[in-house]
């Protein structure tokens, strides 16, 4: 493989400029022979990673050279073109953008030992899990595969990229189902901005005895987001953990967001260009369990929601069982075959309830009142949630509102996450 330089830049202040975005890429390829390069962004469901423009340079940059695009979608729906040149832009041609799917596109490249689980969720979970990954991954004819991503916290590996933008957004279904449930047993209150969860170090695993032979670095970024504008505060390129460590560390300074008293009523928006079904938006859960009071009350105000899951499968899991608590889902996991096969939904299953400790509402136009309390939510018509909470005249954090309630407001739940400081 070429020569492998390590490149880390960052300003907390201002956030980093195209120019010196260019730069980094231009040192990092310094000394590279290259014909045919494999870039690995996310999705649209990472609108606010700053991976579109980063995939845009890294294309425009690269002379005489082949490039194609796989975007990591794990188990998400396939982009459109539209949602390619609302977040990469118009330069890539629909033609070199390839398509990862999850369940027959994969191949086994390793096994973890199931010791090697038992050991590190404490005993909770001793499965052994084999290390399937994108068919396109293993072409030989890549010279250099790039995989772009943002370090952010993250509920079931604790802080999101790295290793999972492969294992899992360009991973297989068993890897999927293992880790998510492994996850879920060890609980998010135990992993979620945390680095070396359970669940990392069975990603770590994968990174150092299988995924490292590939001729595979890694492109990080942390962001901030305000409005309609994201700021990238660190660009980190490199091979080894190192650069990882580095993203982890800036990204708790920024994207943890420590309250020294618990949220009754929170209000969260989902911008309709990125949260399409609950799958994703549950995220406003995830990332506000650890600060919302007992007995409080989250409202999702979500008019681009117009599905359970991203996958017609799991959909219909979802619809089928609902969010009915970690309990619950656990015992059913016992005896029935369909949450046995697919455990990455049951994983969501968990993660996606407040187990009776807080009111979840939905307020979307595109699910009716019957699918959102048929998954156990509770229901608000958009209408009457737009008008009650004017999200134009809301600001980030607590606000006073007419009638005396104080609310706290969350622009985009992706992109943090919310706990007590005595947590």
């Amino acid at each position: 493989m070429n020569n492998i330089k390590t490149t880390v830049i960052e300003n907390e202040i201002n956030g980093l400029d195209t120019d010196q975005l260019k730069e980094s890429i231009l040192k990092s390829l310094e000394g590279k022979s290259l014909k045919k390069v494999l870039l690995v962004p996310p999705d649209i469901t990472r609108l606010n990673s700053g991976a579109g423009i980063i995939t845009s340079l890294y294309y425009d940059l690269f002379e005489n050279v082949h490039i194609d695009v796989l975007p990591a979608l794990g188990t998400h729906v396939p982009m459109t073109r539209d949602e390619q040149v609302a977040f990469f832009g118009s330069k890539i041609p629909a033609e070199r953008f390839l398509v990862h799917d999850w369940r027959n596109g994969v191949s086994k490249i390793g096994s973890i030992p199931a010791d090697f689980v038992e050991e590190v969720s404490g005993g909770l979970m001793r499965e052994s899990v084999d290390v399937e990954v994108s068919n396109y991954l293993l072409d030989p004819s890549y010279d250099l595969i790039l995989s772009i991503g943002q370090v952010v916290p993250h509920e079931v590996v604790g802080m999101a990229n790295y290793t999972k933008n492969i294992v899992v957004g360009c991973g297989g279904s068993r890897f999927i189902n293992i880790s998510h449930m492994l996850g879920a047993v060890c609980g998010m209150e135990q992993i979620m901005g945390k680095d070396h969860s359970p669940v990392r170090k069975v990603f770590d695993y994968a990174e150092e005895y299988f995924i490292s032979k590939l001729p595979l670095e890694y492109v990080l970024t942390v962001t901030v987001t305000e409005g309609e504008r994201t700021d990238i505060l660190g660009f980190y390129i490199g091979k080894n953990r190192d650069v990882f460590e580095r993203a982890v560390a800036l990204s708790r300074k920024h994207n943890l967001i420590y309250l020294d008293s618990p949220i009754k009523t929170c209000v969260v928006w989902l911008d309709e260009r990125e949260f399409h079904s609950t799958w994703l938006g549950n995220k406003a859960i995830y990332r506000t369990r650890m600060a919302m009071a007992d007995n409080g009350h989250l409202i999702i105000i979500a008019p681009g929601v117009k599905t359970f899951g991203e996958d017609p499968e799991i959909d219909r899991l979802i619809r089928k069982f609902g969010y009915i608590g970690r309990k619950k889902i656990l015992d059913l996991c016992k005896t029935e075959p369909e949450l046995q096969n697919n455990l990455s939904a049951a994983a969501h299953l968990i993660h996606g309830s407040a187990d009776g400790r807080f009111k979840v509402t939905y307020a979307t136009e595109k699910l009716s009142r019957e699918e959102i309390e048929g998954v156990d939510f509770n229901y608000l018509p958009l209408k009457e949630a737009v008008l009650m909470y004017n999200i134009k005249n809301l600001k980030s954090g607590y606000n006073a509102m007419p009638d005396g309630e104080e609310v706290f407001y969350i622009e985009n739940p992706a992109l943090g996450l919310w706990a007590l400081k005595d947590i």
